[in-house]
């Protein structure tokens, strides 16, 4: 009897996800997978559709800078089935307030970046940037913007 025709490789899966062979090894040792992950009559493992999926999901959680503790504990009560998805709901909501606080902080930070940027500009522009918040060797008194 021939595999189902959705199996693939541990290279053809490090293709589609953009994952090296060392991290999908590492996520099967860390338990980050829905199910154990199968392996041919040969001993090299067999990934399906649904594996890949899950790979990319993960991989866009990671992205948002989710813990891999967090992503593991997401994919506990994920394989645990049916009945904890307040936690589930819990979980992301936590992780969603931290992503929305880093952009808040990092929306701070470009505001602060824009404003030199245009300051910056304007001088370069009006040819009064030389000495634009040059340094001052200690000693020598006085200092510029």
């Amino acid at each position: 009897m021939s595999e189902p025709t959705d199996r693939r490789s541990i290279g053809d899966v490090a293709q589609l996800t953009g994952l090296g062979v060392h991290a999908l090894r590492f996520f099967e040792r860390e338990e980050l997978f829905l199910r154990p992950i199968p392996r041919t009559a040969g001993g090299q493992r067999s990934y399906d559709t649904a594996d890949v999926e899950w790979l990319l999901l993960c991989n866009r959680l990671r992205s948002t800078g989710m813990p891999i503790a967090t992503l593991k504990r997401f994919a506990q009560l994920v394989r645990s089935g049916p009945g904890n998805e307040h936690e589930r709901l819990a979980l992301l909501e936590e992780h969603e307030r931290t992503v929305r606080q880093k952009i808040s902080d990092l929306t701070a930070s470009l505001e602060v970046i824009h404003d030199k940027v245009v300051t910056y500009r304007k001088h370069v522009e009006d040819g009064t940037a030389a000495g634009l918040w040059s340094p001052t060797p200690s000693g020598h008194g006085g200092g510029s913007n």
